[in-house]
């Protein structure tokens, strides 16, 4: 080959070397430019992660209850760090821990660093103080934290939030996944040494909003809840207290609150049984004689006793050779099956029961919810515990049927009873009434009937007679003039172990108003307080007077007319009752009194003097004399 070939192929193969080359470049300038410097920012960025801000929660009518608010966190990119001594003092001064712990991440091999949780959700003032320090490598994210206008208020049902804003109880949980937000970022460029890149401005990715939750709680409703109920704390001492307001029509949770409570912002300065224990519808106990509705209602819709039908109760009921009291010592006397109900009697409700039987009896205890969850939506829910019929006998059914032996929670006992008088309809609880931001609502909920448990004309008679248990009977101090509340008291031994504890109960109290259109249900349950009397109607039954009235008030529900006229004779008082006259009859004629002893002075056959006189007032459980 001669030479000029040779400088020919060389010069050829130089140009298509070329040639290559400047289609390669133009390639990766031209058509995968965007995507290699794409690739190459990317390299260049450090993000600082900034939080979604979360949804609000607020009342029925739109009133806030839990918030957000600005709390700035500060991030560090450890390699612009120029003396890390000296900003670990800087910053540790400022929000308020030792130097050591800020050295300790401004020491780290990352990229980006959070302060966390030194100098995470510092307040507006500090994050002001820090940036005035003008450290090169440390910057400020806007980061959100929950606000709490009323730190204590309903803490079960809102439930706590992490310090990453994640839901870790209660509604906050439940609904975390609408309420969270979408998280955004601060992007900052730095070259491989972590030096800012001068001809890139960095920028904020926004974080956005979460949506808001409307519940059916009613703030005004809930605040006089809370303050009656700390009122009764500081007054008698209790272990424990729970307080619940409903909307008997739909079940709509009005108002909800426990005892003790605790506060939203600290929570970790309590114990968990506290914050994680919604006791309205977590405790399970022995509901006492609110239960007495359910066996009431079913004994009037299967017609195994008429209101004026006459009973007669000396005290107690022997059942398969057992012996149970009636809570009145004495009994109530004669009566009529009202009466059973306004003075809560014991033998009475046995009786109902026992006629009724026990497959029906147990029908509509668990017809009217108890023994099953209520489907509420909130977590922590308990069924309750209901005996099986079939393993029982005639003293379990006696005892079932005035409440005791079966376990239910308060938000059962308040449901049951909101069925027996709003036309005989079981709802399911709920308190989330709607899910939305500002342009308009996501989600609405609507009430969710279960079943009819009752007609309509054995609820209208249920109502009627727990409106005469408040006017005339053991509910008296919850009644309000014009108004028309009825209710039902409760007075529980506390069960332990297989054992009745003594002196040791649980008081509580189940009220409506009002009863020609009940609009409020209102129950308050109190356990084991010190220095009142052991009754729930007069402990509890004045709290359910104040909750109901304000009730009224907040609601704008008028007053009615032809309410049952007030007996303001005291359950605790005894009656009175006018001497029959017994001058003339023969010893062994004379009957028996319900109201009043009788002894017999002389060894005659005919009487012929008496003290008291004929027509004298006696009061019940005195002796009348007779001389032959």
């Amino acid at each position: 080959m001669t030479i000029k070939k040779r400088i020919l192929l060389t010069y050829f193969f130089v140009i298509l070397c070329f040639s290559i080359i400047s289609l390669r470049l133009s390639y990766v300038k031209v058509i995968k430019a965007d995507e290699y410097y794409q690739k190459a920012l990317d390299l260049w960025t450090r993000s600082a992660p900034i939080s979604g801000i979360r949804g609000n929660i607020y009342d029925r009518n739109g009133k806030l209850i839990v918030g957000s608010r600005l709390t700035p966190t500060i991030v560090v990119i450890p390699k612009q760090i120029k003396d890390i001594g000296e900003t670990s003092k800087k910053i540790a001064n400022i929000v308020n821990c030792s130097p050591e712990k800020i050295k300790k991440h401004l020491n780290k091999s990352v990229s980006v660093e959070i302060l966390k949780p030194e100098a995470q959700k510092i307040s507006v003032e500090q994050a002001v103080e820090i940036a005035k320090l003008d450290i090169e490598g440390v910057y400020i994210v806007g980061d959100s934290s929950r606000y709490y206008p009323y730190p204590t208020l309903l803490s079960q049902v809102i439930g706590i939030v992490g310090i990453d804003n994640q839901g870790i109880s209660g509604i906050e949980y439940i609904y975390d996944e609408y309420l969270k937000g979408k998280g955004g970022a601060l992007q900052i460029y730095t070259d491989a040494h972590g030096d800012l890149m001068e001809d890139l401005s960095g920028f904020y990715q926004n974080a956005t909003s979460g949506y808001d939750l409307y519940l059916t709680i009613d703030l005004e409703i809930q605040l006089s809840l809370e303050r009656i109920m700390d009122n009764a704390i500081k007054k008698y001492t209790p272990n424990d207290m729970i307080g619940l307001v409903m909307n008997p029509k739909t079940s709509e949770i009005l108002a909800m609150a426990s005892r003790p409570t605790f506060n939203l912002e600290n929570y970790q300065e309590y114990s968990q049984e506290i914050y994680n224990r919604n006791l309205p519808i977590w405790k399970s106990y022995e509901p006492g004689s609110t239960f007495k509705i359910a066996t009431f209602a079913a004994g009037l819709e299967e017609k195994v006793f008429t209101l004026d039908e006459k009973f007669f109760d000396p005290g107690y009921m022997i059942i398969d050779g057992t012996r149970i009291r009636d809570w009145k010592k004495g009994g109530h006397g004669s009566e009529t099956f009202l009466q059973v109900l306004e003075n809560s009697c014991n033998p009475g409700f046995m009786t109902i029961g026992l006629r009724l039987g026990k497959e029906r009896l147990f029908q509509y205890i668990r017809n009217f919810g108890y023994g099953s969850k209520t489907g509420i939506d909130l977590l922590g829910e308990s069924g309750g515990i209901v005996f099986d019929e079939t393993q029982i006998g005639n003293v379990e059914l006696a005892t079932a049927s005035f409440g005791q032996g079966n376990s239910a929670t308060p938000i059962q006992v308040v449901n049951a009873g909101s069925a027996a008088v709003n036309g005989g309809i079981l709802h399911q609880p709920y308190i989330l009434k709607g899910i939305g931001n500002n342009t308009g609502m996501l989600l609405s909920k609507d009430p969710v009937p279960i079943r009819r448990v009752i007609s309509e004309e054995t609820s209208r008679i249920v109502a009627e007679s727990l409106e005469s248990v408040v006017a005339r009977g053991t509910g008296r101090a919850a009644y309000i003039p014009g108004f028309r509340v009825g209710g039902k008291t409760g007075t529980a031994q506390i069960a332990k172990d297989g054992h009745y504890l003594d002196n040791q109960f649980i008081l509580s109290f189940l009220g409506f108003a009002p009863m020609d259109d009940p609009q409020i249900a209102a129950y308050i349950a109190i356990e084991n307080p010190h220095n009142a009397i052991q009754y729930g109607g007069t402990t509890v039954g004045p709290m359910i007077k104040e909750v109901i009235s304000d009730a009224l008030g907040i609601l704008k529900i008028p007053k009615r007319e032809n309410e049952i006229p007030f007996d303001a004779r005291l359950w605790i008082d005894k009656k009175i009752y006018k001497v029959e006259n017994y001058v003339g009859l023969l010893k062994k004629d004379i009957k028996y009194s319900p109201y009043y002893q009788i002894v017999i002075r002389g060894d005659g056959d005919t009487i012929i003097a008496q003290m008291p006189e004929f027509g004298e007032a006696m009061i019940e459980g005195g002796t009348v004399i007779l001389y032959t």
